[in-house]
């Protein structure tokens, strides 16, 4: 990127930021041009949405200093940074769904005329608004009734319109279909050749190449570097931002399918006011083979897992483990079948976080002969048994006494891994497996998935992540409003046709 003969838009001099003994910035430098798009890096606790939350308002630095166009400023709360023309697009949306499209924008900052709303002027406002920077929208429409790209560009707009000049956006892509990341990043470009300046927070790499001018990576909480992503690449960020090689593509071998260990057969459930949350959901899953259920959050992901594992009952189909119709079945007798379960919130679902390591691994173990006697744990035994399967699942700690909630959230979801594995099982549901880990621990996570697959256990992995499904998958499913729209064997997947499967455009055109 050129160099600007103007004052950087945004400079943090020394930022320093502490919780208590915690150090979340370690003395960090940022200078960012106008015009710039910027990627911010680093694996989860490396200071990342912190520094940016200094920026926006959230917090207050410890130390530092902050200049916005050469002048020194110190923000209080968001509005005053909004008063510097900053503006800050959270992950999850800040909407309001039975509002339209311009009352959302213009909230807060209403067009009035004798104390009330111009309507005619609001709407007006956002559509010669949305023309000056190609975002294509119904002012007029209600937030309900659009996509999750289309709401993602009225959050944007929404800090346009109330002057921001910088604008940070935290994982934008994490809920998009790739058609959907495509759009917003001709946005985001076409922004940038206008002299707004864009803060890019993300963990997906491929995205930082294709997009940023410069990545800054972050480590620990300290500033490892800065780089022109033109003479970088993907393998390069992710050794600086772990500290070491990073395999990123995972190696295995060719499918040996054996046969269905799971068998799901018209399994149809009902959610509030009567809507179908599954429709007629058939497929199998077979020993040998990781099946990727991809969609767009929000269309029966969470109702099928649910309904899986037993936490939901169906209105009618069938779930068939090994054989064995478990539809009515409690879920201790599935997981005496074979099921074992990686959730979604490793905190609600996965652990008692406020209990040992020890005590967590032993969940499920009550009855084992080789951990308890009498329905009561026989500490010593399971203390050695936790130690060697701590160990060869590379958890660290300093003990299995440790509490859970003192360990790094890659580290949990590796004793979620160690306990579920360390069971006899031959079914894997796998929900989210590497979401809220870092790069290390998800290189990690899908070896042991792949071993697995490999051992000839069946899989089913369920991901928001597109990249995560087609990297480690070999078939995927495609779900929308609650039915499976597509099953395409992973050498004949295609990332724009599972989107437009994700998006519901093949159905839509049926029915045109």
């Amino acid at each position: 990127m050129e160099q600007n003969t103007f004052p950087p838009e945004v400079e943090m001099i020394g930022i320093v930021k502490k919780f208590g003994d915690l150090v979340a910035n370690d003395h960090i430098d940022l200078c960012i041009e106008k015009g710039e798009i910027r990627a911010l890096v680093g694996e989860n606790g490396a200071g990342k949405t912190t520094l940016m939350r200094i920026l926006f308002g959230l917090y207050k630095p410890t130390a530092g200093k902050i200049r916005i166009r050469g002048k020194e400023v110190s923000f209080n709360n968001p509005h005053d940074a909004i008063a510097e023309q900053l503006g800050m697009v959270h992950q999850h949306f800040m909407l309001f769904e039975d509002l339209t499209v311009t009352e959302n924008i213009i909230f807060g900052r209403e067009p009035s005329q004798v104390g009330f709303i111009n309507h005619k002027r609001s709407i007006q406002t956002v559509s010669e608004l949305a023309e000056k920077y190609g975002f294509h929208i119904n002012p007029e429409a209600k937030v309900s009734s659009l996509s999750v790209g289309e709401k993602q560009r009225i959050e944007i707009l929404k800090t346009l319109y109330r002057g921001a000049n910088v604008i940070i956006l935290d994982e934008p892509t994490a809920v998009l279909t790739p058609q959907e990341r495509d759009e917003l990043f001709k946005v985001l470009r076409g922004l940038s050749s206008q002299g707004k300046t864009i803060i890019l927070i993300t963990h997906k790499l491929p995205e930082v190449v294709e997009l940023s001018h410069r990545a800054t990576v972050l480590r620990r909480g300290k500033l490892v570097g800065t780089v022109e992503t033109k003479d970088t690449t993907i393998e390069e960020l992710a050794r600086m931002m772990v500290g070491r090689e990073v395999f990123l593509t995972i190696e295995k071998p060719l499918a040996e399918i054996k046969q269905p260990v799971l068998q799901v057969k018209n399994l149809t459930l009902t959610g509030e006011h009567g809507l179908k949350t599954l429709n007629d959901v058939t497929f199998d899953v077979h020993g040998g083979e990781i099946v990727g259920l991809a969609g767009v959050a929000g269309n029966g992901q969470t109702e099928l897992v649910d309904t899986l594992i037993g936490f939901t009952r169906a209105d009618r189909g069938e779930i068939i483990l090994n054989g064995k119709n478990i539809t009515h079945e409690s879920i201790a007798t599935r997981r005496a079948q074979g099921f074992a379960y990686i959730p979604e919130d490793r905190y609600r679902r996965g652990l008692a976080i406020t209990e040992s390591i020890l005590e967590n691994l032993s969940l499920g173990f009550q009855n084992d002969e080789n951990h308890s006697s009498h329905g009561m744990l026989t500490r010593r035994a399971a203390y050695q048994w936790a130690k060697g399967i701590l160990d060869e699942y590379d958890v660290r700690l300093s003990s299995p006494e440790e509490t859970a909630g003192n360990l790094s959230g890659g580290n949990l979801q590796k004793v979620i891994l160690a306990r579920e594995f360390s069971k006899p099982v031959n079914f894997i549901l796998a929900d989210q497996p590497t979401r809220g880990v870092d790069i290390g621990a998800t290189e990690y996570i899908y070896q042991q998935i792949i071993a697995r697959r490999n051992k000839g256990d069946a899989i089913l992995l369920i991901s928001a992540d597109l990249n995560e499904i087609m990297s480690i998958s070999d078939r995927i499913l495609v779900i929308y409003a609650g039915m499976i729209v597509a099953s395409i064997p992973i050498n004949e997947a295609k990332e724009e046709d599972i989107g437009l499967y994700m998006s519901g455009s093949t159905i839509k055109q049926k029915v045109d």
